[in-house]
């Protein structure tokens, strides 16, 4: 019986092994919300995506990305709502796209996510050069984000010195952020969002301060947690189930917490292999 199993078992791995291709490439290129809805815990400036040397940077940035040639377009739409992505990319397509939003939404508020957004801006500009004729929603939204419930657990826990530390980082972060905002261009900003660096602070306070909050009987702060690590797995794993083995070259546009989680759990995915943004844009 064990020699049965043990032959089986090598059976196994030889096919595995005949089965695997070449790893694809993986650009996951993290930013902000260029049309910045303030939905964010930490509130930072507008950047005017619209102007012309925004408009410049994003011309050299997407026919550098278009001849990296990507495979595949992965952006940070409702993965359950394709359709309405399919209907936006066909209209940019064809040239009516703005020309359509400004007839649907005449109010500038209403219009600001369809014309400003890094979805229009970067990656349908990107995709739309590279010849690619589909746009991957892959943004999984039913999840929580239970921070009032955390506050709440930290004051009944008197853990004044958490809370502390907490709000100090988020002040921290604004100040950077709007700072960044106000002096970089656009290309240097996203190459700042995507270095080791801003990936570690995108990530490192999610299990050194809130996964602590609450008194011992509560898990208010690893439920935010594991909730967020949720919502980013399910993400990853529409992109895995999404691409396919002549795939070559993915890329992944998201806002920066996300691709900073995304990039943990590929790196240990074997049919990615990691591509860093600045090499793609050098």
């Amino acid at each position: 019986m064990k020699t049965l199993l043990f032959m089986l078992s090598g059976l196994l791995l030889a096919l595995g092994a005949t089965a695997q291709t070449k790893p694809a490439e993986l650009l996951l290129l993290g930013t902000f919300h260029f049309h910045n809805p303030g939905a964010d815990i930490v509130k930072t400036k507008s950047f005017d995506v619209l102007a012309p040397k925004a408009q410049a940077e994003l011309e050299t940035m997407t026919n550098r990305l278009s001849q990296w040639h990507p495979d595949k377009v992965f952006v940070e739409w409702d993965w359950n709502n394709q359709a309405e992505l399919d209907a936006l990319y066909t209209l940019y397509l064809g040239g009516q796209y703005e020309q359509a939003i400004q007839a649907k939404y005449p109010k500038p508020g209403q219009r600001d996510f369809y014309l400003k957004n890094e979805i229009i801006q970067l990656a349908f500009r990107t995709a739309k050069k590279a010849g690619l004729r589909r746009v991957y929603a892959f943004d999984y939204l039913k999840t929580t984000f239970p921070f009032d419930s955390v506050q709440k657990a930290m004051q009944q826990a008197h853990q004044e010195a958490l809370q502390q530390r907490i709000g100090e980082l988020f002040k921290k972060v604004e100040a950077d952020q709007n700072r960044k905002l106000s002096t970089l261009s656009l290309t240097q900003l996203l190459l700042d969002f995507n270095t080791p660096a801003s990936m570690r602070e995108n990530k490192g306070a999610y299990l050194d301060l809130l996964n602590k909050a609450g008194s011992v009987e509560s898990f208010a702060g690893p439920w935010l947690v594991s909730e967020w690590y949720r919502r980013n797995l399910y993400m990853f794993s529409v992109v895995q189930k999404t691409v396919e083995p002549t795939d070559q070259r993915v890329l992944v546009l998201a806002g920066s917490a996300h691709t900073a989680m995304i990039r943990e759990f590929a790196q240990h995915d074997s049919r990615f292999q990691l591509k860093e943004l600045k090499d793609v844009l050098k």
